[in-house]
C-alpha cells in the first residue's frame, strides 16, 4: 500500500468520527479551527474556562442550551459535535511525509480504541446477565455479607 494512501486511511475521514474521537476531541478541534482559546470560548458562552476544559477533557458535558451555542459559535452542526456525523471539520492537514512510526502508532491507537469500545459493550452485557442470574437465584452468595 502506498504510504500516502496509508496516511489517509489512518487520518482521513474518520479523524473526528464517533469511533475515533470523543465529544471533547471534536469540541477542541472545532475551537482550534475557529481560532479561539479555551478562555475566549468560555467568555463568549458565559462559563468559566475550567468548564470548557472539562468538556474538552470529557469530564463533563454542556447542557443543551450551551451545546447549541457552542455549535453556532464554532460553525459546526450539533449532530457533528455529538456524534462526528454531519457538518463539521475535515481531518487536519497531513504533513507532506508522515513518519512510518507515527503512522503505526496512530493505527494501533485507533485499533485499541475500537477494541476498548467492544470490550465495554461486552462487559455491560455480562453484567446484565449476571444481574438477571442473581435475581433468579435470589442473590445468594453475591455481596450479601453472609459468613
Amino acid at each position: 500500500m502506498d504510504d500516502n494512501v496509508a496516511q489517509q486511511a489512518v487520518l482521513g475521514a474518520s479523524w473526528f468520527d464517533g469511533e475515533t474521537a470523543t465529544f471533547g476531541d471534536r469540541l477542541a478541534g472545532a475551537r482550534d479551527a475557529a481560532g479561539l482559546s479555551q478562555e475566549e470560548l468560555a467568555k463568549r458562552l458565559g462559563v468559566k474556562p475550567k468548564t470548557v476544559r472539562g468538556w474538552e477533557n470529557d469530564q463533563s458535558e454542556p447542557r443543551a442550551n450551551k451545546l447549541q451555542m457552542v455549535a453556532g459559535l464554532l460553525n459546526v452542526s450539533l449532530m457533528w459535535l455529538l456524534t462526528g456525523e454531519g457538518e463539521g471539520l475535515d481531518a487536519p492537514e497531513l504533513a507532506a511525509e508522515m513518519d512510518d512510526t507515527l503512522t503505526g502508532l496512530l493505527t494501533e491507537l485507533r485499533t485499541l480504541r475500537r477494541e476498548q469500545s467492544q470490550i465495554v459493550e461486552r462487559m455491560g452485557r455480562l453484567e446484565k446477565r449476571l444481574r438477571l442470574a442473581l435475581a433468579d437465584t435470589g442473590g445468594a452468595g453475591y455481596g450479601g455479607g453472609h459468613g
